[in-house]
């Protein structure tokens, strides 16, 4: 277990890994998962949902306070808006799998009992959480990622990811030993956050046409 005062140095998920098996036993054993301070606070871990034989894994941040109530990633309402940009780009949910790079929800409280606020996760966190995700990506075999923000681009292709740089192209590169086809584009809740929310929506289905582009 890995507490509170430990070393940032020290967090790793590796040790909960399962030896074998599907995306069944990597769900069971990533809800025991210790390997930051993070599941101290969560109520639960929030694993990817979706089939093994998905075509294309769209990874995000983290849960967000409904995921982490409900135990099950992008059910909030940026998990909606996303819905709704897949399948306006011509994207078949049937054939997704969504993850996130932090599989807890980190958040704080303006006052105790107050509604929990995201806060977003420290590269570190991400990092501990790397071998869920590179544990998803060696069982699903994807086509094509789709990399939803700056933070899980930067947990998958390092700390200088600039969404704002290479969003709405395909990039290929080594994720994890595997040689990978990536599609970047902003996180759906930016969407949500945006003054121009019209437009930042008609972006989101942009990038993710090329995405669908990719996959054709």
């Amino acid at each position: 277990m890995v507490g509170t005062s430990a070393s940032e140095d020290a967090y790793t998920a590796e040790p909960f890994l399962p030896e074998r098996g599907g995306l069944v036993a990597l769900r069971r054993a990533a809800a025991g998962c210790q390997g930051c301070p993070l599941h101290l606070d969560a109520t639960q871990t929030v694993f990817g949902a979706g089939s093994a034989d998905a075509r294309v894994m769209l990874v995000g941040e983290q849960p967000g306070d409904q995921e982490d109530r409900e135990g099950k990633p992008f059910v909030g309402p940026a998990g909606k808006l996303l819905d709704r940009a897949m399948a306006e780009a011509g994207i078949d949910p049937s054939e997704a799998y969504v993850t996130n790079a932090v599989k807890h929800f980190k958040f704080t409280r303006a006052e105790p009992r107050k509604r929990r606020i995201h806060k977003a996760p420290t590269l570190r966190e991400a990092a501990a959480c790397g071998p869920w995700l590179a544990a998803e990506l060696a069982v699903v075999e994807p086509e094509l990622i789709v990399v939803l923000g700056a933070t899980a681009g930067k947990a998958l292709l390092g700390s200088s990811f600039r969404v704002t740089q290479v969003r709405g192209t395909v990039l290929e590169e080594e994720i994890h030993g595997r040689s990978e086809r990536l599609v970047p584009t902003v996180h759906p809740s930016s969407v949500l956050r945006s003054d121009d929310r019209e437009a930042a929506y008609r972006g989101l289905v942009s990038d993710l046409k090329v995405a669908a582009d990719a996959l054709s």
